[in-house]
C-alpha cells in the first residue's frame, strides 16, 4: 500500500518525499551536502483538502500529487513510515513548483564544474 493511501494530510498540509541529490559530478568529484541546493527539491505524494478560512470556507489547494516542489531547508515535520523518511509542510510554506524539464540549480552547477 502506498504512503499516500496510508497517510492523508489534513487541511492545507502536503506530504512530500525529498528527492535525493546527486553526490558526485560526471567527472567523479564528490560534492559536500552543504553545496547541494537540490536537497530542497521534493515530490508531492499527498495533499490535504485545503485551507480553512475564518468563516469556515475551504480554499482548495493549488498543489497536486506528483508535483515537483522546492521546500524550505528547515521546517516542516519529519515523518518516518516503513523505514522511509517523509516531510509534511503547510502549502503556504512550500516555495514553488518546478515545471517539467526545469533544471535543479545544484545539478546544473555540478555539470558546469565537471
Amino acid at each position: 500500500m502506498s504512503i499516500a493511501k496510508r497517510f492523508l494530510p489534513l487541511f492545507d498540509r502536503v506530504l512530500v518525499s525529498r528527492i535525493k541529490p546527486e553526490a558526485k559530478t560526471k567527472s567523479g568529484i564528490l560534492l559536500p551536502e552543504s553545496s547541494n541546493l537540490s536537497s530542497r527539491v521534493a515530490k508531492v505524494l499527498a495533499v490535504g483538502a485545503g485551507r480553512l478560512t475564518a468563516k469556515g470556507d475551504v480554499v482548495p489547494p493549488t498543489l497536486k500529487e506528483g508535483d515537483t516542489v522546492v521546500v524550505p531547508e528547515y521546517g516542516g515535520m519529519e515523518l518516518k513510515l516503513d523505514g522511509e523518511s517523509y516531510s509534511v509542510f503547510r502549502e503556504e510554506d512550500i516555495i514553488g513548483v518546478l515545471k517539467e524539464g526545469a533544471a535543479v540549480p545544484a545539478r546544473e552547477a555540478a555539470k558546469q564544474a565537471a
